[in-house]
């Protein structure tokens, strides 16, 4: 088991940290703090293996604290921030997390430093197929999964369960996802979902439309109907949607 912290000045992206570590079978969670100072002294203590940090943080920034922890445990690095990624992987981190981070993301960054992990302590890699997780070849989550994304404010996280999503729209840097009842709209592009979410079920059919299949009532020609919206086929797509359609 590796040993974990997460450590956020943002009481919902801990949240989210705990919930994906606690996801993973090789993971365990020896706690969650906003104090980075706290955070040091655990490492310091010998308490920690991998530590999920964020970067920018009041009295202590995540770099000033992988520069005094040293090598006492390893580091992933989480922030809404890309401009920090060089000097963080000059500081020997494991890997560079995005926010707003997807499961699958987080999981192939949990793979890496298990990988890293000294001795025969270390449990070998969870195959891809075996984690309750999310999208991208490499590893897809069930259906029955959730994800969290970016709401209108710094603070705000929404959940979203992958078996309510009907269709995802894409806004040139924004995506609508449309659910049985509301439209949530968040920061993020169609590709980055395109690799995060489960597929199947969901399948990009259009440069601005991913579905998904469970929810598709009718498909004539190029053009799929998800309740009374008609959704484009493109011709980059349509081989693959009809090869699901016929082996469904």
């Amino acid at each position: 088991m590796i040993r974990c912290l997460a450590v956020d000045d943002e009481a919902p992206a801990l949240l989210i940290l705990a919930d994906y570590i606690g996801q993973l079978p090789f993971l365990t969670l020896v706690g969650t703090t906003t104090n980075p100072i706290e955070a040091l002294t655990m490492v310091q203590q010998g308490l920690v293996d991998l530590v999920f940090l964020d970067i920018q943080m009041p009295k202590l920034t995540g770099l000033q604290f992988l520069k005094l922890a040293g090598n006492k445990c390893k580091v992933i690095l989480t922030t809404a921030y890309p401009e920090y990624a060089l000097e963080g992987y000059e500081n020997d981190v494991v890997d560079y997390l995005l926010k707003p981070i997807s499961f699958e993301r987080f999981f192939k960054a949990a793979q890496k430093a298990l990988a890293l992990m000294p001795g025969p302590a270390a449990p070998a890699p969870v195959a891809a197929a075996t984690p309750p997780a999310s999208p991208i070849a490499p590893v897809a989550p069930p259906a029955a999964g959730h994800m969290f994304v970016k709401g209108e404010s710094k603070n705000k996280f929404l959940r979203v369960n992958y078996a309510d999503i009907l269709y995802i729209e894409g806004l040139s840097n924004y995506v609508s996802i449309h659910l049985p009842t509301q439209r949530v709209v968040t920061y993020q592009t169609l590709k980055e979902l395109t690799e995060t979410l489960p597929q199947p079920p969901f399948l990009r059919v259009h440069k601005s439309f991913i579905v998904s299949l469970d929810k598709i009532r009718m498909v004539d020609g190029n053009t799929i109907y998800i309740q009374d919206k008609e959704i484009p086929v493109s011709d980059t797509y349509r081989e693959q949607l009809y090869r699901l359609i016929r082996e469904a």
